[in-house]
């Protein structure tokens, strides 16, 4: 079963080796484990709800608590010390499109508000509940999962929006078919959630992003339905798909999807290397994105990144190298980690593959034997560690941007700086880290990972993470970058969004939620920032 306040299958437990934990001690103190509240505690708390009964939701207490909130650290904290500050009236699971229209129906006649609910992956307070005059119902999408139709000569296949990344592919495979899109919440997160997320899969060079993959589909407005036809491409006016992606459930609820899928590879690798410097990573990783090579990955840590998943792995050589790494500050030998994937037919495989290994030798690289194997094998456990992590002590949150390749190092130096030194005022430590996940000929993205104690009260904590999370997002906006390369606006990211749109590209958009929204139902303070839910 899902956790209530945490990641993944609540039957799976991440362990972290012990010199791990002590490395983490020396580099922002000793951790206190906290006094989590208990799912009895908090769901006694919640308040009846404002609706009266409708045989199209439930207001059962329990699943109210269970979609209040999403991932991100916020909700974390309001999850584990019990202060949830709002839950949803009801909880809707509409099997179709026709069930949703009715839905809109029981909005229009009570007043309530509706926000719909994929997987709950949001990090960024995409499926927060917030406090409202409105009732709120969560549209849960999961009934709508399924493979609905497959065109095997078009290689289009229609599913509903509700539908997992491990479903997608299950439903797939028989057809020597894939969709190729693996986010690292893929497990978890849904179709649905990548579209209108701008979702970015990690091997998204080699099939693409989800507006690459998205065809067409269903969605339902409180202005009625606006169906999305397949086609191979179209010069006939402005794509309304475009409107669709990114829109955060502020349009109305996609419930059908169509994507391109691509047949099956016959071989797949992902090789690692060791590249001594920063520097050298840096232009390896700007010259694989340039080269032209069919690559269907490529992922590069900074080498405090690099000592870090080394040691988190329990490796002691690389615990020791990191604490070298803390003492030199850049001033002596710093290895960075690089992976590469390769997916296609063999004969494609290996002439990239020696392609790659002769960019590396000019890199000075070597090649790290099973790492790439043992990532592929584990490229989803990572969001476990944070259960773990926080069980002792420590909160762990991210973000990511993306700039082109002048700005980039720059960037990466700041961001890095500005977190590191983000809680000083408060005596506290963080440990921040940071890889390039998707490579483009023009520029990359910027993953970083950043983690701090948590305080005795959750208040202080949610403080703290408001202090680095402010500091972080002035410095991307200040450096030209975009405020978010793969997880979406959602609410935490809504005040930077007119830094990248400008006053007029605001207007358009606060015009196209009009036009589908016109009495502001859907899923309120998101992406613009207002009022809400």
């Amino acid at each position: 079963m899902r956790r209530w306040n945490g990641w993944g299958d609540d039957s799976i437990e991440t362990t972290i080796p012990p010199r791990a934990l002590e490395l983490i001690e020396t580099l922002v103190g000793a951790g206190t484990p906290p006094r989590d509240a208990t799912l009895d505690e908090v769901v006694a708390a919640v308040p009846a709800s404002r609706l009266t009964p409708d045989p199209l939701f439930t207001d059962d207490p329990i699943d109210r608590v269970r979609h209040a909130r999403g991932h991100s650290l916020p909700d974390w904290i309001a999850l584990r010390s019990g202060r949830l500050g709002a839950v949803p009236d009801a909880i809707a699971r509409p099997p179709d499109r026709a069930s949703v229209a009715d839905l809109f129906t029981v909005a229009g006649r009570t007043g309530a508000a509706l926000l719909p609910y994929g997987g709950g992956t949001s990090v960024v307070g995409g499926v927060t509940v917030r406090r409202s005059d409105r009732p709120v119902v969560t549209v849960d999408l999961g009934a709508t999962a399924g493979l609905h139709s497959l065109d095997e000569a078009s290689h289009l296949a229609a599913f509903g929006a509700g539908t997992s990344g491990p479903q997608i592919e299950a439903e797939l495979e028989p057809h020597g078919l894939t969709l190729g899109h693996f986010p690292q919440s893929f497990e978890v997160s849904t179709l649905g959630g990548w579209v209108v997320t701008r979702s970015v899969g990690q091997q998204a060079r080699g099939f693409g992003r989800i507006e690459d993959l998205f065809i067409g589909g269903h969605l339902e407005t409180p202005r009625g339905a606006l169906d999305l036809p397949t086609f191979p491409d179209s010069a006939a006016g402005p794509d309304l798909r475009e409107a669709v992606l990114g829109s955060e459930g502020r349009l109305g609820i996609l419930t059908d999807v169509t994507v391109r899928a691509t047949v099956r590879a016959r071989l797949e690798r992902f090789s690692a290397y060791l590249v001594p410097d920063w520097e050298r990573a840096l232009l390896l990783a700007r010259r694989l994105a340039q080269a032209g090579l069919p690559l269907s990955m490529v992922r590069v840590s900074t080498p405090l990144e690099t000592a870090t998943t080394f040691a988190l792995a329990g490796d002691r050589r690389a615990i020791g190298l990191l604490r070298r790494y803390l003492g030199w500050r850049g001033s002596g030998p710093e290895r960075c980690l690089v992976i590469v994937g390769l997916t296609g037919e063999p004969g494609v495989v290996g002439a990239t593959s020696r392609a790659v290994d002769d960019l590396v030798r000019g890199s000075r690289g070597v090649a790290g034997p099973g790492i790439g194997t043992a990532w592929k094998r584990e490229r989803f456990a990572a969001p476990y560690l944070r259960n773990a992590l926080w069980d002792a002590g420590y909160a762990v949150d991210t973000l990511e941007t993306a700039t082109d390749w002048t700005r980039l190092p720059d960037l990466a130096v700041a961001l890095g700086r500005t977190l590191r030194h983000g809680l000083e005022a408060s005596n506290e430590r963080v440990h921040a880290f940071s890889h390039l996940s998707h490579g483009y000929p023009t520029g990359s993205s910027l993953y970083t990972t950043y983690l701090f104690r948590l305080a005795l009260d959750p208040d202080e904590t949610l403080e703290r993470w408001r202090m680095l999370k402010a500091a972080a997002s002035r410095v991307i906006v200040e450096h030209g970058a975009t405020i978010s390369h793969q997880h979406g606006v959602g609410v935490d990211h809504a005040p930077y969004l007119a830094a990248e749109k400008g006053a007029l590209g605001m207007e358009a958009i606060e015009a196209i939620v009009r036009t589908f929204d016109p009495d502001g139902r859907m899923a309120r303070g998101v992406l613009l920032g207002d009022d809400g839910p």
